[in-house]
């Protein structure tokens, strides 16, 4: 673990540095409270200064808030965080840049009067803002104590959250107020838990993990026709009088809801895996409180576990980016390399008469992130042939946000699941 040093009253200080998403802990260390405005913190922010808090935890949390503001280029956020100052914010401006492909784009206000991008344009330079306002907003640090205590007016008991996420306390640490901010609602989420109607019951997210928020996939899932012969039906437990039978792997199992769904509807053996640590503890906790007694093993690994199944599920992230956190492996994968490896590698694992369920936005191709009908071209050259394909719209709130960025593909957004055999 890197060290962040700075100077306060007088003496030099110094604790340990945590970024979840691996950002190095600023050279230069400001001490700001009450009194800094949000366009101070975004001057210092934007000259690459650490800014450690040392006012109110609360008011941290606003300042923080119109950061976000200026940097969203928000018109009507003038409001200073702390105080109710008002503060002249920056207003928004429209201008060229280059996006990741080296194009030339028109970015800034919004403006309906402006030049459209194309889908893949408006994508990757709405990327390129989330990712660049959240590296200005995690220049915002608190300074956590020996034992997880955080040493600020009207601060919450923030210990227990942080030791669910980074485990036992080794010291003072500094983090960003962004992510702790992470933590805390990721630790709410994990005791309240995540309704999931398809199971009839709930799964308890952990930090870093992914949740799932979006119900279509899972109703997939928990209505398509295993491979065995059983039918799609009710997965609530005891309503199926014939034995359990069939193996299932669940790969990239996150919180284990897939490999629960499996398992309720009948599979005898169930192998999840997953590459994240946080996800196999996650899995491991659910799935014993779900399905008591079942064989289900959670093991960490990447992607396929040893042997064959007749049936191996698999939802990988669905658009070929580069993710910006931890929690956004769940969502982006650089080139797709974890759905073209499934894909590859599916023929290796699956018995004679089995199946591979490939759960998968169209989001991609319609943002022109992957070419049409290159999903089925991989499919074919990999030995494998297209059982059925069973398709569902999303009900998630961005589907239906005209005022998302990226609404038009969103709202034609169909999820996708593909029956996949042997050829």
């Amino acid at each position: 673990m890197t060290t962040i040093r700075w100077t306060e009253d007088g003496f030099g200080r110094a604790a340990d540095w945590h970024s979840e998403n691996g950002a190095p802990p600023p050279a230069t260390v400001q001490i700001i409270g009450d009194e800094t405005t949000a366009d101070e913190a975004c001057r210092s922010a934007r000259a690459g200064v650490g800014l450690l808090w040392r006012g109110d935890f609360h008011n941290g949390r606003q300042l923080v808030q119109a950061m976000s503001r200026r940097l969203r280029g928000d018109r009507g956020g003038n409001r200073e965080a702390a105080g109710g100052r008002r503060s002249g914010g920056r207003r928004g401006g429209r201008g060229r840049s280059r996006d990741r492909r080296g194009r030339d784009q028109f970015v800034g206000s919004g403006d309906s009067d402006g030049p459209a991008l194309d889908p893949a344009l408006s994508f990757f330079a709405e990327r390129d803002a989330i990712e660049q306002r959240a590296r200005l907003l995690g220049r915002v640090v608190v300074e956590l104590g020996p034992n997880f205590d955080l040493a600020l007016r009207r601060a919450p008991d923030v210990a227990a959250a942080c030791r669910a996420a980074y485990g036992p306390a080794a010291g003072p640490v500094c983090v960003s107020l962004t992510e702790l901010g992470g933590v805390l609602s990721a630790y709410e989420w994990q005791l309240r838990g995540v309704e999931i109607p398809a199971l009839g019951d709930s799964v308890h997210p952990r930090y870093g993990v992914f949740s799932p928020v979006r119900g279509e996939y899972l109703d997939l899932v928990a209505q398509t026709p295993l491979p065995w012969g059983r039918q799609a039906g009710s997965v609530s437990p005891g309503t199926d009088s014939a034995q359990p039978t069939g193996t299932a792997f669940d790969l990239g199992t996150g919180t284990g809801v897939l490999a629960a769904i499996l398992l309720r509807r009948g599979a005898a053996t169930v192998v999840a895996t997953d590459i994240n640590p946080r996800a196999v503890a996650c899995a491991s906790e659910n799935l014993d409180r779900l399905c008591p007694g079942a064989d289900v093993s959670v093991i960490e690994t990447d992607l396929f576990p040893p042997g064959r199944a007749d049936l191996i599920v698999c939802n990988p992230p669905w658009l070929p980016a580069q993710p910006t956190s931890a929690l956004e492996i769940g969502i982006y994968d650089p080139d797709s390399a974890v759905l073209h490896r499934f894909i590859e590698r599916l023929t290796d694992h699956l018995t004679p008469a089995g199946e591979g369920w490939l759960i998968i936005s169209d989001l991609a191709e319609r943002l022109g992130l992957r070419p049409s009908g290159e999903l089925r071209e991989r499919i074919e050259a990999a030995g494998l042939r297209v059982l059925e394909r069973i398709d569902t719209v999303p009900r998630h709130p961005r589907a239906a946000d005209a005022a998302e960025a990226l609404h038009a593909a969103r709202s034609a957004e169909v999820t996708s699941l593909w029956r996949l055999g042997l050829r």
